[in-house]
């Protein structure tokens, strides 16, 4: 008996392995949505252009509604000796409309098809990641509104570098996530053009419109060349390396929820619903969520890392290494998604300890750098003398195990003889931050604007509620500075 997909050429079906191996309807299957509208698109094409009869046209469309139906319903049986969803779709509507079916694919070949389901249905994830990163970066905003004063440590090189506050350590990641959804945006649109069209790879000799489907479709345009329209899988490749930055930038904000739960630091905690506990010991509260966050980054670069390489040795047109382009996207657009749920919910339930963080704020003599740019503007010392004047009271004060604050006048004018009462005004880590008033800074008047920008603006894109009114949670600012008070906007 014939292969039924392969017609006259084989004379048998292919080995048991070879079907097992060369099958992917288990994982493209959920290219169901865009497959059925490529075809009815493309059928739509083929009758406008007289190409089919429209008797034909309105069966084929009755067919493949049908089909859809099935799908939604659950009723659809996959079968995996057809291979893939282009050829379960097609069988399925021979069994509906007879011979007809078989019409459907005039003019295009499973090269331009397989091409067009997948930057379908790369488009549809790319809208949904980015009403995620929007919905994170509106939670993220939310708490540094709230947190906009709460002092806590800075750090560089994981050690105390200057009090910062935790609406702006917060802020900094809304900005990443900006970058994200920005590489996204791009990705999507380069990947909005249109294969079908392209047949197997050379075109096709049928007078089809290939504007037409483009447009129907939802794409700015067709491809401009047909062998590029079938080997191409770019946009797959940009989509994961987007997918892969930013689940850097979620790997480093979970590391940074892990290392805050530990009672070392004992920054902040999380409630029963992102954390679980131990089989032996009754005491823990693992942030498990965070380390999964964590975790699944490595399974989000592997995907990337995968298709470069299934791809970095294929010559021009289509090779069947291509099919392996699925699973990892799949599984990575998936795995993303659940990184940024998962974050989101995360920042939602964290309860920062104010009082430690502000403890700790002060340790290992942040506020160093305050007392040098004192000596600069009050002494007028050249930087570097300053920087040397701080380094010998930072010593004295560490000989003694005292802050510097703790020091007295007289100590410190052992060094530096100008040095007056009023330098005790720049050495506690709440008046560090306030004056940190440069467009960027972490005064607490500017991460309340920075914030109050972000949320105005995602809630203008339609992605963001508005804010409830909320009180700050830490340390008042005083008035506004110019800096803090400028107007910008937003990249």
């Amino acid at each position: 008996m014939s292969n039924r997909m392969w017609g006259g050429r084989f004379a048998s079906g292919p080995a048991e392995i070879m079907e097992e191996i060369n099958a992917s309807i288990d994982f493209d299957k959920r290219l169901a949505p865009q497959d059925l509208r490529g075809s009815l698109a493309h059928a739509a094409m083929l009758g406008a252009t007289g190409i089919l009869p429209r008797d034909d046209v309105k069966a084929i469309e009755g067919g493949l509604e049908a089909i859809r139906a099935e799908i939604e319903t659950g009723e659809f049986k996959f079968q995996r000796a057809l291979e893939d969803i282009h050829m379960n779709v097609e069988q399925r509507l021979h069994d509906l409309i007879g011979s007809t079916a078989g019409r459907l694919h005039t003019a295009r070949s499973r090269n331009d098809q397989v091409a067009t389901d997948m930057r379908l249905w790369s488009r549809d994830a790319v809208d949904r990641l980015d009403v995620q990163l929007a919905e994170l970066q509106t939670a993220l905003a939310d708490r540094a509104l709230v947190f906009a004063a709460c002092v806590m440590p800075g750090f560089t090189h994981l050690q105390s570098a200057q009090p910062v506050t935790f609406g702006h350590h917060l802020l900094a990641y809304v900005e990443m996530l900006a970058r994200d959804r920005g590489r996204f945006a791009d990705a999507r649109l380069r990947l909005n053009e249109c294969p079908l069209g392209a047949a197997a790879l050379a075109g096709t000799s049928f007078p089809i419109d290939r504007f037409m489907t483009a447009t129907a479709l939802g794409f700015d345009r067709p491809t401009a060349n047909s062998l590029d329209s079938v080997s191409d899988r770019d946009f797959l490749i940009e989509i994961l390396a987007a997918a892969s930055i930013c689940a850097m930038h979620l790997s480093r904000f979970a590391e940074e929820i892990v290392l805050w739960m530990t009672p070392q630091f004992g920054f902040v905690r999380l409630s029963d619903k992102f954390t679980t506990g131990s089989s032996i010991m009754p005491q823990k509260r693992n942030p498990d969520a965070a380390e999964l966050v964590r975790g699944k980054a490595g399974r989000i670069f592997g995907a990337l890392q995968a298709l470069l390489v299934v791809m970095k040795g294929l010559p021009l047109t289509y090779s069947k290494d291509m099919q392996e382009d699925k699973e990892g996207v799949f599984d990575a657009v998936h795995s993303l998604s659940l990184c940024l749920a998962a974050t989101a919910g995360m920042v939602r339930d964290l309860e920062p300890d104010v009082q430690a963080m502000k403890r700790w704020a002060g340790a290992g003599y942040s506020t160093a750098t305050d007392l040098a740019d004192w000596l600069v503007r009050a002494l007028h010392l050249p930087f570097r003398e300053a920087h040397h004047v701080t380094g010998r009271l930072v010593a004295m004060a560490a000989g003694r195990k005292v802050g510097l604050e703790k020091l007295s006048l007289e100590d410190m004018r052992s060094v530096e003889p100008r040095i007056g009462e009023e330098v005790f005004g720049v050495l506690g880590v709440e008046r560090s931050v306030r004056s940190r008033t440069s467009y960027g800074g972490t005064a607490p008047a500017n991460v309340r604007k920075q914030a109050r920008r972000w949320l105005a603006r995602l809630r203008k894109e339609g992605k963001a509620p508005a804010p409830p009114r909320v009180g700050d949670r830490g340390t008042q600012e005083g008035p506004n500075q110019r800096d803090a008070d400028r107007e910008v906007s937003l990249p």
